[in-house]
């Protein structure tokens, strides 16, 4: 797994921008090939990597909405790091456990910009290195060091579990923090009897402009993602304190309860939100790749799949798949949509979807609009019938099981 705060004022939830300008820019971005995210948006809050998380997404068809939740400041002028490094040149760590490899990075290339490089390495060749996962690994071999272990899970408390295991008593340790706290890990190794030096190389803050994630807030809250990725606890956290900062938080819980997908790379990111009892779904390795591919299951097992008028008719994020062909359809034709899927069938009359028009006041001409529109996006007008003075309905087929589905 790898890892990724002053608060503003709360803004006016009449700041928010229009949600139909927000799909619309979504919509002339999203992919022409028929990925399985094809339909699908996606919110990226990575601070790192989220050019590269954001091309996965893009090339398996899902539009993406990326504000990076938080900004790594590195500390290669912070008295702290500097006073730990002096501290185990001074006196040498019998173990050092590295727990990110930017972080391990950034502790040598500041250590060798106060001229201690060369010493620091030194130091670190007599002692025992333990490395978090493959890409601490990697970062300690091109200092030229070799890591004594690794754990196949990347997880740090598979790392406690090995050290108590050995035994820590009168053992000294030096622990690369990486901006967010390991709960109990350090602790643990105290109450066991280690001496345990913390190595902070980096912090998390607030991104400098909050606007990019408002606006991705907005856009969870208004149904407007189908997925929201978090690849770092610190992440989910700020984003999280963000919305109650906002007097959002209620309703962000509830989008990420039941109608946008919160998909984390791995556990330890996961804490924040499954401390609000937000269920997350995570892979089995803690990886971007892997975290795609859930999505690329998860996502298109959520759509609504009927039979419709002879087609097959998937509903999607912000488009439909009718026979296969991906039909981009505007915010109000998908509100429209899903409010007869509710009932699929059953005549919905105007004045309930004119409820269910965004903004639409009390003209249900504006119903009417809004369906021709949805009709042309859709290339198949015979799929929804207009009933006489009732209302609307989906041309059910008349064999499916789904129809009187509530």
């Amino acid at each position: 797994m790898y890892d990724e705060q002053q608060r503003p004022e709360r803004s006016d939830r009449a700041d928010r921008p229009d949600r139909t300008v927000l799909m619309d820019r979504m919509d002339r971005t999203a992919p022409t090939d028929h990925g399985p995210l094809a339909g699908f948006t996606v919110g990226v809050t990575a601070a790192r990597r989220a050019d590269e998380l954001g091309a996965l997404l893009q090339r398996r068809g899902a539009a993406v909405l990326h504000a990076p939740a938080l900004r790594i400041v590195p500390l290669a002028d912070d008295s702290e790091l500097l006073a730990a490094t002096k501290d185990l040149l001074d006196q040498a760590p019998d173990i050092v456990v590295a727990t990110t490899a930017i972080g391990f990075r950034g502790w040598i290339e500041a250590a060798d910009g106060w001229g201690l490089g060369e010493a620091l390495l030194d130091r670190l060749r007599g002692v025992e290195v333990l490395a978090r996962g493959p890409k601490v690994k990697g970062a300690i071999r091109a200092a030229g060091l070799t890591e004594e272990w690794s754990p196949s899970s990347e997880s740090m408390a598979e790392v406690l579990d090995r050290l108590l295991e050995q035994g820590v008593e009168g053992r000294r340790l030096a622990i690369q923090l990486h901006g967010e706290p390991l709960p109990g890990f350090v602790e643990s190794l105290r109450a066991a009897g280690a001496e345990v030096v913390g190595v902070p190389v980096y912090r998390w803050m607030p991104p400098e402009d909050i606007t990019p994630m408002d606006r991705l807030l907005d856009a969870a809250i208004g149904r407007g993602l189908d997925a929201l990725t978090f690849t770092s606890a610190p992440a989910a956290a700020s984003l999280l304190s963000r919305a109650e900062d906002r007097g959002l938080l209620p309703e962000l819980l509830n989008a990420l309860g039941h109608d946008v997908l919160p998909a984390c790379v791995g556990p330890v990111t996961a804490l924040p939100l499954q401390a609000h009892g937000v269920d997350t779904v995570q892979p089995e390795r803690f990886r971007l790749g892997p975290l795609v591919q859930l999505l690329c299951q998860e996502l298109p097992g959520r759509a609504r799949i009927l039979p419709i008028a002879g087609h097959r008719v998937e509903i999607r994020g912000h488009a439909v798949l009718v026979d296969g062909d991906l039909r981009p359809v505007p915010p109000a034709g998908m509100s429209l949509l899903r409010a007869l899927c509710r009932r699929p069938g059953w005549v919905v009359p105007r004045s309930d979807l004119l409820k269910a028009l965004p903004g639409a006041g009390r003209d249900e001409h504006a119903v009417e609009t809004a369906m021709a529109r949805l009709r042309t996006s859709l290339g198949t007008p015979k799929l929804i019938q207009t009933v006489v003075k009732r209302g609307y309905r989906l041309a059910l087929d008349p064999t499916a099981d789904t129809k009187y589905d509530a």
